[in-house]
């Protein structure tokens, strides 16, 4: 069943080339698979995602993607570096030092892409 299989995201772009300076320019991936709509970019342990071309429009008012990371404080160095600006929040519900939320035992960061798509990376609460 599809509780098995593993999940592949989409984000949409209006503009496919500035999508594609941004995931490769400033992010560093490397692009798997190339059409004239959509690149899919190959990722650690067999995951996938795809930006694509589209007319609709993220909201940016929630987490679209988010990358599992070990270690949070040296990806969130390494995309400072790399000049991304990271989201700061300042709510009852969510609250960034220097980018970075507790979230119980768990740690998270976002950032969001030229179109406005927000990814976040996610540092999960070891078992």
């Amino acid at each position: 069943m599809l509780s098995e299989r593993r999940v592949q995201a989409i984000i949409p772009t209006a503009d496919l080339e500035a999508a594609r300076t941004f995931y490769e320019g400033v992010l560093g991936f490397r692009p798997g698979w190339v059409s004239d709509r959509t690149i899919y970019y190959a990722m650690g342990e067999g995951t996938t995602f795809g930006v694509s071309v589209s007319s609709g429009r993220a909201s940016g008012t929630h987490t679209q993607m988010a990358f599992v990371t070990p270690d949070l404080d040296t990806d969130v160095a390494d995309l400072r570096a790399r000049g991304v600006a990271l989201e700061e929040y300042d709510t009852p519900a969510l609250r960034t030092v220097n980018g970075i939320a507790q979230m119980g035992p768990s740690r998270a960061s976002w950032f969001r892409d030229p179109e406005g798509n927000l990814l976040g990376v996610v540092q999960l609460a070891e078992d």
